[in-house]
C-alpha cells in the first residue's frame, strides 16, 4: 500500500513540476508549483517526517507561493512585449539547466562518492557531529539546536538573500516616475 501511495504522489509531483516548467502562463505555473509542494509534503508524510511535511505546506505552499502569486499579479507578467534580451536569457537558462541535468545524471551513475570506513564509523557514533550537546533525534528541539549552532551561517545567509529579494521586488514594482 505504501509503495502504491509513493508512486502516486511521486507521479503527481513530477507531472505538476513538468507542467510548471512548460506552462506559458505564470499564474498557472504557480498553481502547478503549489500542487508539487503539497505532493512533496505527502511524500514526507510517507517517510514519517511529519515536521518537514508541515513546514513544507506552511512555508512553501503557503507563504512563499502567496508571495509569488502576489508578485506575478503585481508586476502583470503576462504582457506581450518580448524582447531580444529575454529570448537570449531564456536560451542561456535552458542551456544551463540542461548542463546541470547532465551533470546530475552523470554524478548519480558514476561512483566515487563513498566515504572511507573511518568517516562512516565516526558518523555512526554521533550522526550530527554536534559534540556533547543535544543528541540527534527527530524532535523539533534537536532541529532548532542544529539550526542555530552548526548551521547558523547558512541560516543568516538565507535571511540576507530573502532581504535582497524583497528589496529587488520593491525596486522592480515601482514605476519609473516614482523614484523622483
Amino acid at each position: 500500500m505504501l509503495d502504491t501511495l509513493f508512486y502516486f504522489f511521486a507521479a503527481i509531483t513530477l507531472i505538476s513540476a513538468l507542467l510548471m516548467v512548460l506552462s506559458p502562463n505564470a499564474v498557472n505555473a504557480a498553481i502547478c508549483m503549489i500542487v508539487s509542494f503539497v505532493n512533496t509534503a505527502a511524500l514526507f508524510v510517507l517517510l514519517e517526517a511529519y515536521f518537514l511535511a508541515i513546514l513544507q505546506v506552511l512555508v512553501y505552499a503557503g507563504a512563499v507561493m502567496v508571495l509569488f502569486l502576489f508578485i506575478i499579479m503585481l508586476l502583470d507578467v503576462d504582457k506581450d512585449g518580448s524582447s531580444y534580451l529575454k529570448e537570449k536569457m531564456s536560451l542561456a537558462g535552458s542551456i544551463a539547466g540542461f548542463a546541470l541535468l547532465v551533470i546530475l545524471i552523470f554524478s548519480a551513475f558514476v561512483g566515487g562518492q563513498y566515504l572511507p570506513e573511518t568517516a562512516l564509523q565516526a558518523v555512526g557514533e554521533n550522526p550530527t557531529g554536534e559534540g556533547p550537546g543535544i543528541p540527534f533525534t527527530t524532535s523539533a528541539k534537536s532541529f532548532g539546536y542544529s539550526l542555530f549552532t552548526k548551521y547558523m551561517l547558512p541560516f543568516q545567509v538565507t535571511g540576507f538573500l530573502l532581504l535582497a529579494a524583497m528589496i529587488g521586488v520593491i525596486v522592480v514594482s515601482k514605476k519609473q516616475g516614482d523614484f523622483k
